[in-house]
């Protein structure tokens, strides 16, 4: 049954005094209240980079939000990615944000918009539009993670981490997918005893290197991990935050990374993957377009895995719980939402997650709702997980402030190539974040 019916059925069957309410704040023009002017067309304010996302909306005017577009059409405006927040505050001064626009580029800037009252209550709109169901509860999860617990954006892109694994490396040499970190240590002696490298990483970008840094502080010590950090009531410098550091630095002893991590860029470390020379990448679901491409994977995709970092014993943390983000987030002007903008975000909650996985091979956290056809079997998995996923965490610099990050990115490569201690690594970022 078509969703827009199950919503219909949903008012009907509501008591009348819950239906009139409803008719009357719908009357209202949710978020955006009284007296503004109604829009004169849906505006979407992108950034220049991002394609996919204002393809695929694109597509649904014509198809199945059509409807929707004949009554407010579609109007697609873009702007370099590093001029967006200066546009967005600049709007915002004018009180004329559009109806839906690309968030800022941290999440600071979107929950002072927010508590200007300038964006829409995402939650309650959706809510009353009756299609909050066809949101994936991970992205909710990690969207309310990276925005105080409110529900402050749309899941146009969805990301999980994990690691991917040469499926024909781990059968030749008797490897079954590790479950703890010691098994994946386990497995990277054997790859590494038989000469084939276990690990692919940038170094040169640094963070593919502190992910797992806090893979093993969230197995470790729960989801909350980096929350205590950010809160002031843990510090990175604490010996179980030092101890995850340690484990990773020993990894870079032991050489598992190969000659020259450091220098390793991200498209290195992705071909060192595709063609075979080593045995496992840790690395975000949207690597899945280059496992996907012929051109780059060399070992076939039929030869990929997708597992979850893997449980540390005694732990607090799931191997259930992974890193996950939204990209560039995508939040709703509060003064532009009438009951128009509304059946377009209707429209789009319910059919966005089909035709961009459809049309573009990308993962959503929105549901898809008409069935489509993986690209590849470790594609399926990986969809497969994040609908089975409720709760997700964020990764090692997601709360850190902009000399934090940077400082964290660039002192990786001296933690796994020895130039820089544990300790050394721990105390330089948490410096940073205590200057913040």
């Amino acid at each position: 049954m078509p969703h827009r019916t199950i919503r219909a059925r949903r008012l009907a069957l509501a008591p009348a005094g819950v239906l009139s309410l409803a008719l009357v704040a719908t009357a209202c023009g949710g978020s955006g209240g009284g007296t503004s002017a109604a829009p004169k067309d849906f505006t979407y304010l992108s950034v220049t980079e991002n394609t996919t996302t204002r393809t695929a909306l694109t597509t649904l005017s014509t198809s199945a939000c059509k409807a929707e577009n004949d009554a407010l059409p579609l109007k697609v405006e873009t702007i370099p990615q590093a001029q967006l927040d200066q546009k967005l505050q600049l709007l915002a001064g004018q009180d004329a944000l559009p109806g839906m626009f690309a968030a800022g580029n941290a999440p600071a800037l979107t929950k002072q918009l927010a508590k200007g009252g300038k964006v829409a209550d995402i939650e309650l709109e959706l809510e009353r539009l009756g299609v909050l169901d066809q949101l994936e509860p991970a992205a909710v999860s990690t969207i309310k993670a990276l925005y105080g617990g409110k529900l402050m954006a749309l899941p146009y892109e969805y990301n999980i981490e994990g690691i991917f694994y040469n499926k024909k490396l781990f059968q030749e040499n008797g490897i079954t997918v590790p479950g703890t970190w010691d098994e994946l240590l386990a497995a990277a002696d054997k790859l590494n005893a038989k000469g084939i490298q276990p690990f692919s990483a940038s170094g040169a970008q640094g963070w593919p290197l502190t992910r797992l840094i806090s893979g093993y502080l969230y197995r470790s010590l729960g989801p909350d991990a980096l929350d205590k950090v950010d809160a002031g009531t843990a510090r990175l410098t604490d010996p179980e935050y030092v101890k995850a550091a340690e484990e990773v630095a020993a990894l870079g002893k032991k050489g598992y990374f190969g000659k020259g991590v450091g220098s390793i860029d991200y498209d290195t470390a992705m071909n060192q993957f595709l063609t075979g020379k080593s045995g496992m990448f840790y690395m975000g679901s949207w690597a899945l377009a280059n496992i996907a491409d012929p051109k780059q994977n060399k070992i076939g995709t039929e030869n990929v895995g997708f597992m979850p970092f893997p449980a540390v014993k005694g732990g607090k943390g799931s191997i259930d719980q992974y890193p996950s983000n939204i990209g560039l987030a995508v939040t709703l002007g509060s003064k532009a939402f009438d009951d128009k903008t509304g059946a377009w975000v209707g429209c789009i909650a319910e059919n966005f997650g089909s035709t961009a996985l459809k049309d573009h091979g990308t993962i959503t956290g929105f549901k898809v709702n008409t069935p489509v056809k993986d690209s590849s079997e470790v594609a399926g998995t990986v969809r497969k997980t994040i609908s089975g996923s409720k709760q997700n965490v964020l990764w090692f610099e997601a709360l850190f402030s902009t000399k934090a990050t940077t400082l964290s990115n660039t002192s990786a490569p001296g933690l796994v190539n020895g130039s820089v201690s544990p300790q050394k690594f721990m105390e330089t970022v948490q410096a940073a974040l205590g200057s913040q």
